[in-house]
């Protein structure tokens, strides 16, 4: 794993943790009738602070691509996944909450299991594409999980609503950050112009504002304890999966190893929760139920 790779990886995850964060104290205060709506995001468009979370995301998106760029999607992405420490630092400062047994034990279990994951596995990099089929196929798999998810997500929006919309939001992310893969090669082979004439490009763009309605609507309905674990557990699995799947990526596949990347997966999963539950991590409950509450109330006389 190379030094740049390495610096560019945190540096993404860093700014996507910090704005996720920003984005979050923002969106739990928006109309509960912008739910699953692009009015959300013209809305939001309004506000400072959200304004100063989605500039966050999207250099972190930018260190992201460079960093895929320059490694493969099996090894940048559990690195992504970090950026819930990040968020955790940032939520630590504003709840002042000590990290204390829980938030330890999430830092190693997610340190830990990204270590154990890139040293068991040593992710190489392949083919460009291993298989068209392939690659249609992983993709509308993952494409259909997301539209399931958020078919049920948005039949109890207070209920597991924000979970299942942060894992569809997820998933789509996972494969925006494959094609983003793609794209890049397809800039270092032929130029801008075969990049334009190519679909790749289209689908990262709508995939990630799907994605970016999907988390400020998880956002919006439940505190960062909800929904920013799912969000960063499911990203990058679905990430991986693309990246083994159509990349060409290759991990070891012997039994030890096999045994340490399973681990270390587990383990950055159970990581992910034990931070995303972390007290540091604002709740947000009673400034929604304040929000939501007049719309239930009964009208006066």
């Amino acid at each position: 794993m190379s030094v740049p790779v390495l610096a560019l990886a945190l540096g993404a995850a860093c700014c996507l943790g910090f704005g996720f964060v920003l984005q979050q104290n923002a969106a739990q205060r928006a109309p509960l009738s912008d739910f699953l709506s692009l009015r959300l995001l013209i809305d939001l468009v309004k506000v400072p602070r959200w304004l100063g979370g989605i500039a966050l995301m999207v250099a972190g998106m930018g260190l992201g691509a460079a960093a895929l760029g320059q490694g493969e999607l099996s090894l940048v992405e559990p690195l992504l996944a970090t950026n819930l420490l990040f968020a955790l630092a940032l939520s630590r400062k504003q709840t002042r909450q000590p990290l204390g047994r829980q938030g330890w034990a999430g830092l190693l279990l997610l340190a830990g299991g990204v270590t154990a994951f890139i040293v068991a596995g040593r992710p190489e990099g392949g083919a460009a594409t291993a298989d068209p089929v392939r690659q249609w196929v992983i993709i509308g798999v993952m494409i259909g999980l997301a539209l399931l998810l958020t078919a049920h997500g948005k039949r109890s929006r207070l209920g597991s609503g924000p979970v299942l919309l942060a894992l569809a939001a997820g998933l789509l992310y996972g494969v925006q950050d494959a094609l983003t893969r793609v794209s890049g090669q397809k800039v270092s082979e032929g130029g801008f112009a075969e990049l334009l004439t190519g679909w790749e490009p289209y689908a990262v763009l709508a995939l990630g504002v799907t994605g970016l309605v999907l988390v400020q609507s998880a956002f919006e309905t439940a505190s960062l304890r909800k929904s920013l674990p799912a969000l960063t557990a499911a990203q990058p699995l679905a990430g991986i999966v693309c990246g083994v799947g159509f990349l060409g990526d290759r991990l070891r596949t012997d039994a030890m190893a096999l045994s340490w990347e399973a681990g270390g997966l587990l383990a950055v999963v159970a990581g992910i929760v034990l931070l995303g539950l972390h007290p540091a991590m604002p709740q947000g409950a009673p400034e929604r139920a304040r929000v939501a509450a007049p719309a239930v109330s009964p009208a006066s006389p």
